[in-house]
């Protein structure tokens, strides 16, 4: 069936009628895209004409006008009707009346409206007044009625246009900024706004109309592409959800990219990402362009002025790098410079960019890419110097990387970029993308390349750490085998290739050793000697790990963590110098200790004190990081069952999150009779001032007796919220790592991150009457791992079938 067949069939119908074409037309036929946006824009065409001819019978000087989206003929399954009705000022009261027989059959389907009735004059002032109604109107499109009222409105809107456009585009640009600030960047986000957000749709929209300001126009490959592929998902988003909306939700993703006949919804957001990255380099350059020539227009009256009329001015080109020369703000290439012999010149002019802070031209980039010549393997000293220049210029290395990206340079350097290229994380700790992530980690270790021996390796192994993660498996292992080969054929030499592996294998040891970790443990140091294997890669991990963890999201770094790296690399550290490191041995009480566990015994009831802990030095902390350490909770207690998951239970109750727990019976000085558990945990409250003291003891006694219902309290406090519809979490994970400490068993815990989830966990071990020398509890946005050192009542570490069955007990708690 044709669009001219459906919209025959609507016609003489009324509203039953085009609303049974336009359901055929959504339902039943096959076509989707920019065939069935265009039939639908045709089919409400012919039955808005059929009331309009019905209501206008004898008037004159009326015009129905579509604008915006249905303007451009781009009507989506859900997409409002932007209509005007346009009149000549006449009788008005039959206007008022024309109006009244659209509007209302439109509504009376339950079809969103978007609709104005002006004189061409008042579309003009308003037009002069809402920069958003300037743009509908700059598509304005002839529907029915005075074709002759319409075609005015259209020739003026567009001359207004181009003859304000020196002073609109300025403020078009500040309003596009304002709202990418606002709903963020399309390409990067979990769950989009595909029109709002930079890089949708808007975006589009505001590209043709300052190309039709003629002031400047976007670099056209592969634009219309990318907004006819943003229709596709948004028509696909209408039809699954019945709703008018343009945010791709996590929960309806897997039905978008089925309803496109994509693989799942991975497939789907690298698609849009790739959508959104097109639009976005897109306007960037054409904003660049709109700025340079209103600088130009304002400046050359004044240059004509000096050079006596007539002179036209050339503009200056200052050099920067040989074949690379400034001109207007931008880079550009060199009259002599020939990409087709110089195979080295596109990474000579990216850093070169990079280093002056200014963008690449587009046009330089594009006869770059036209020309390149394929590098020799290994690469030339010059080739790998220029790139570890490009990773080492800090935040102006990202437009000159996406400039680069944009026409594919990238991979024809780095082919395996592109398995990562526009490659979507599902992880709320994440706020990039895989390759964007990259990039974000080079530039962070741009910040520590004046602490470290070696910064070309740290800066490579930054861009190079996640490369893994476009395959199969664990990402560090397959991101060492391809780092192998990337690093020898960019020229380092056989030591710096082991080294440069061994960072990208290693790059996550550090940070999940220290938080999860007992690093008092002689095992825990020496197992990461061994992986690192020398002082100096050593120091490199060290930088490529707090750059890692900044360049991924808020919640990956703290003050907390940077600590705790900290003290492992200065143990690893004193391990490589030659140091071994002695057992643990149990550390005399302090007095305060001693005084709180004979008070514990005095009262048969717990005591514990609040300490604030201390911040590390200032050259330990990171940049920007105004994250307390937290508390120091110490509690004395008389040693009973159930303890722990008391304890954990109560700090939940209070919303404090717990960063690590030790537990340890408490030697007591001569004549003091019984015997002390003392805990001391290091807590921090998710939000808002800690608890005072006397209320969590309060609570506290009542866990140990059996009178707070600690189970219940935390149930109808998650009952009371209610629960976000997204991905179902994986069920929780538990895992024995037997060779990870000779002094007791260590069992690890993966599991979505809860309140109460500690307490549950103690009660589990408890109940498999395991004792818990210390937990080492880490959270990474919605997961949690914790790893727990366990013994046995007598304190020796639990035989391997033992270990094991507790294991399989609490992950069937976990689950059930």
């Amino acid at each position: 069936m044709t669009s001219t067949d459906v919209s025959k069939d609507a016609e003489g119908s009324g509203p039953s009628g085009y609303a049974a074409a336009r359901l055929r037309l959504l339902t039943e036929e096959a076509r989707s895209g920019p065939p069935r946006r265009a039939a639908l824009a045709e089919l409400t065409d012919e039955w808005l004409t059929g009331l309009f001819a019905a209501g206008a019978e004898g008037l004159r000087g009326v015009s129905l006008v579509a604008v915006g989206g249905y303007g451009r003929g781009e009507l989506s399954p859900r997409s409002d009707l932007d209509l005007l009705l346009l009149h000549d000022d006449g009788d008005n009261k039959a206007v008022a009346a024309l109006a009244d027989r659209i509007w209302y059959p439109v509504w009376d389907l339950g079809l969103a409206l978007d609709h104005s009735v002006r004189t061409p004059a008042e579309a003009r002032k308003t037009a002069g007044e809402d920069l958003k109604v300037q743009l509908g109107l700059l598509d304005a499109r002839h529907i029915a009625g005075d074709l002759g009222l319409t075609a005015g409105l259209r020739t003026s809107v567009l001359a207004d246009w181009r003859n304000q456009a020196p002073k609109r585009l300025p403020e078009l640009q500040e309003l596009s900024a304002e709202r990418a600030e606002r709903q963020g960047e399309l390409q990067y986000l979990l769950e989009p706004d595909l029109k709002e957000a930079r890089g949708g749709l808007r975006d589009a929209t505001i590209l043709r109309a300052v190309a039709a300001s003629w002031l400047a126009d976007a670099p056209r490959e592969g634009l219309d592409d990318a907004r006819r592929r943003l229709l596709d998902v948004r028509d696909a988003l209408h039809l699954t959800t019945g709703r008018a909306t343009d945010r791709l939700s996590l929960q309806e993703q897997d039905q978008v990219a089925a309803e496109l006949g994509l693989l799942d919804a991975d497939t789907l957001l690298r698609q849009v990402y790739e959508a959104a990255r097109v639009i976005s380099y897109a306007s960037d350059v054409t904003w660049r362009e709109v700025g340079r020539v209103l600088r130009a227009r304002a400046v050359r009256p004044r240059l004509r002025a000096m050079l006596g009329g007539g002179a036209k001015p050339t503009a200056e080109r200052s050099p920067l790098a040989e074949g690379v020369v400034e001109q207007d703000g931008e880079v550009v290439l060199a009259r002599a410079a020939r990409p087709e012999r110089d195979p080295v010149l596109p990474l000579r002019a990216a850093a070169a960019a990079a280093q002056a802070g200014l963008p690449l031209s587009l046009h330089a980039v594009r006869r770059m890419a036209a020309n390149v010549r394929p590098l020799p393997t290994p690469w030339p000293a010059e080739a790998r110097e220029q790139l570890v220049t490009l990773l080492g210029s800090g935040r102006p290395t990202v437009e000159v990387w996406e400039a680069l990206e944009a026409e594919g340079l990238i991979t024809h350097f780095l082919p395996d970029w592109e398995r990562v290229r526009c490659r979507p994380q599902r992880n709320a700790v994440h706020i990039w993308t895989v390759d964007r992530h990259l990039i974000e980690t080079a530039v962070r270790a741009s910040e520590f390349t004046r602490r470290v021996h070696r910064p070309d390796l740290l800066l490579v192994s930054a861009l190079l750490h996640d490369i893994g993660k476009g395959w199969p498996g664990d990402h560090s292992v397959a991101g060492e085998i391809i780092v192998k080969d990337v690093a020898a054929r960019i020229g380092f030499d056989r030591d710096d290739v082991t080294v440069l592996s061994t960072l990208v294998r290693h790059h996550l040891l550090l940070v999940e050793t220290a938080t999860r970790r007992d690093l008092e443990d002689p095992a825990t140091v020496r197992s990461v000697a061994e992986a690192v294997g020398s002082q100096g890669t050593l120091e490199l991990l060290h930088a490529l790990t707090e750059a890692d963890a900044l360049a991924t999201g808020p919640a990956a770094w703290s003050s907390w963590r940077g600590s705790l790296v900290a003290d492992l690399v200065k143990r690893v550290g004193a391990v490589l110098a030659g140091d071994d490191p002695a057992e643990p041995e149990a550390a005399a009480p302090t007095a305060e200790q001693e005084r709180l566990a004979i008070e514990a015994i005095a009262t048969g009831s717990p005591v514990l004190a609040l300490r604030a802990q201390t911040e590390p030095p200032a050259e330990e902390q990171s940049p920007g990081d105004p994250e307390p350490l937290g508390v120091e909770l110490l509690i004395a207690v008389p040693d009973q069952p159930g303890v722990l998951p008391a304890v954990a239970g109560v700090l939940a109750m209070h919303r404090l999150t717990v960063r690590t727990a030790e537990l340890s019976a408490l030697d007591l000085p001569d004549g003091v009779e019984g015997a002390v558990l003392l805990l001391n945990w290091r807590v921090a409250a998710e939000y808002g001032s800690l608890p005072q003291a006397a209320r969590l003891r309060a609570d506290l006694v009542r866990a140990l007796d059996g009178s707070l219902d600690i189970a219940g309290r935390l149930a109808e406090r998650d009952a009371a919220y209610p629960r976000r519809r997204g991905v179902v979490a994986p069920p929780p994970r538990v895992t024995v790592h037997p060779a990870a400490s000779r002094l007791a068993t260590v069992i690890e815990v993966r599991a979505q991150d809860a309140p109460g989830l500690l307490f549950r966990i103690g009660r589990a071990l408890e109940d498999a009457s395991v004792r818990v020398r210390s937990a080492h509890v880490s959270t990474l946005g919605a997961n949690a791992v914790d790893a727990f050192y366990v013994t046995g009542p007598e304190g020796a570490p639990l035989p391997g079938e033992e270990a094991a069955a507790v294991a399989r007990k609490l992950e069937e708690t976990l689950r059930g």
